[in-house]
């Protein structure tokens, strides 16, 4: 009489375990696409770093890809799904619907400029480096709707876009060497350290869900208002324009 309230909890277990393992699976597929891309970059040329785990003043922070050159950093952002991507560079959230059913995620660019300071924080002795965010999806997701002025791109046009944006030089050959050592000094290869940094992840989505849902803005602890635009109504946060948080209502 206990084999079925086993079953259960090994069912719930094994949730769990697929909820916080097949996103980690997904991310390395996907960005073993965007690698294969970017070792077509002239060797000479550029510096590639790859799946990085920095350690900032304000804590760590674990960048896809960093591609160091004469012209500036390339810092990216890799996405591995499947259907329809809705989004706009401003808002919290995209979404990913695959025929009725719809998935919201954090918005990849918001996501990626939090790398780009963190790399900042560590390269503050360089103060005028020119930075080139780019976000990719790797999958067989189709881009819907996508509204940026940052590139949001497939895996196959990373190369031309790269390409595109070397125009004018930033960075001598030694400074690229000095960036790229600079970065790996600051960076923790040990497994204890991306476990800690995985788990302090999920904190922090679980801390931000919580409080979204406590009506506490998540930026600013100010409260989500209900709010009108010329648009319609929306979730904002009480401590606008200091505080730009909004929400779909």
């Amino acid at each position: 009489m206990y084999i079925l309230p086993l079953l259960i909890i090994a069912f719930i277990v094994l949730i769990i375990f697929l909820y916080f393992k097949i996103p980690n699976i997904k991310g390395a597929i996907g960005e073993s696409i965007t690698n294969k891309q970017l070792s077509k970059l002239p060797k000479d040329k550029f510096t590639i770093l790859n799946n990085i785990l920095i350690n900032t003043s304000n804590g760590s922070s674990e960048i896809d890809h960093i591609v160091i050159s004469i012209y500036g950093i390339f810092v990216i952002e890799t996405k591995y799904y499947k259907g329809w991507i809705h989004g706009n560079e401003k808002s919290e959230y995209w979404k990913q619907t695959i025929y009725q059913w719809k998935n919201k995620f954090r918005n990849p660019i918001k996501q990626n400029w939090a790398h780009i300071y963190a790399i900042k924080d560590i390269l503050s002795d360089y103060k005028n480096i020119i930075y080139f965010p780019i976000i990719v999806f790797a999958g067989s997701a189709e881009l819907k709707n996508v509204y940026s002025n940052t590139p949001v791109i497939y895996d196959n046009e990373l190369y031309n876009v790269i390409m595109e944006r070397c125009i004018e030089t930033n960075l001598t050959q030694e400074q690229v060497k000095e960036i790229s050592d600079k970065l790996n000094a600051n960076s923790s290869k040990d497994k204890n350290a991306k476990k800690n940094h995985i788990n302090q992840v999920n904190y922090n989505k679980y801390n931000r869900f919580i409080k979204i849902q406590s009506g506490v803005c998540p930026r600013c602890n100010g409260n989500i208002v209900l709010r009108n635009s010329q648009y319609g109504e929306f979730y904002g946060c009480s401590n606008y324009p200091k505080c730009k948080y909004k929400n779909k209502y």
